[in-house]
């Protein structure tokens, strides 16, 4: 089996795929799927997590996977110095610095002002080539194709077994990701606030043995960078995020792993105004 969700379903599961298919709700955001296919932005993708080598825990492909039950932002919360009993907490996606957009802000608001702030990226696995076609070939082996719909193309070589038209893009998602946040980690260490990398723990692994992760050591408040990595727990027919490793470094020790150099600033204040203009009642973090 190469894709293990769909939709946020188990493809292991007897869900009405005629159904979800023609829906395309993502449960994660809570409306329609936004991976769409460049040739027909009418039809989106759906695929959360696949099948890649011979580990048994699936890969992620899809960084929306990581807001099953918020628990990434419930998992930051720790890091609001000043935050206090009373005051409300935002999830507020979105917000613009000088080295690039960061995914989401927690904030910690009271009286509708910003008290404090931690920002959070998301970050799973590209993927070289596409997964349509195994999109394509589970939906024809589930019976949930109709008439018109795009069949698979398969590939066989000289044994006939068939080709995954897909595989994971490793040394690019981790370089592109780190040097995406030495661009932000600099401008929100000048206004002592924190950053934190939300990722699968496959992901950290190969990071740790790829680059320099000599200055990354065990979570430490007073570090501006963080690292959480999450593992992917089977449950039952469907599988679960759970928080697995924690560490964390500061913009000096990022750049031991790149060898990069980035000044960017920005006043907190900035932030703030960016934060307090899109909350509303629906960024507002409930359990």
């Amino acid at each position: 089996m190469d894709i293990i969700e769909l939709f946020g379903e188990p493809t292991t599961g007897s869900a009405d795929w005629r159904s979800i298919i023609r829906d395309q709700q993502c449960p994660y955001l809570q409306a329609r799927c936004i991976k769409v296919r460049k040739s027909q932005p009418d039809i989106s993708i759906g695929t959360c997590c696949v099948a890649h080598g011979r580990a048994a825990t699936p890969i992620m492909i899809c960084p929306y996977r990581f807001l099953e039950r918020r628990q990434v932002f419930l998992d930051c919360v720790h890091l609001l110095a000043l935050h206090e009993p009373g005051n409300e907490l935002h999830v507020v996606p979105e917000i613009s610095l000088p080295g690039g957009n960061v995914d989401y802000f927690l904030a910690s608001v009271h009286r509708g002002n910003v008290v404090d702030l931690v920002g959070i990226e998301l970050q799973t696995m590209d993927t070289t080539r596409t997964v349509w076609p195994a999109r394509q070939r589970f939906l024809e082996a589930a019976g949930a194709m109709e008439a018109g719909d795009e069949r698979a193309t398969y590939r066989t070589d000289s044994t006939q077994r068939t080709h995954r038209t897909y595989g994971m893009n490793w040394k690019h998602t981790a370089k592109t990701t780190l040097i995406q946040l030495h661009h932000k980690i600099r401008t929100l260490e000048t206004i002592g606030k924190h950053l934190v990398l939300v990722i699968q723990d496959r992901l950290l692994m190969y990071l740790q043995r790829t680059f320099d992760f000599s200055e990354v050591g065990p979570a430490r408040l007073g570090d501006s960078l963080h690292f959480h990595a999450y593992e992917l727990l089977r449950s039952g027919v469907a599988h679960t995020i759970e928080l697995v490793t924690r560490c964390s470094t500061d913009a000096d020790g990022l750049a031991t792993c790149l060898g990069l150099k980035a000044e960017p600033r920005v006043e907190l204040h900035e932030i703030a105004e960016q934060i307090e203009r899109k909350m509303s009642d629906a960024t507002r973090l409930t359990v």
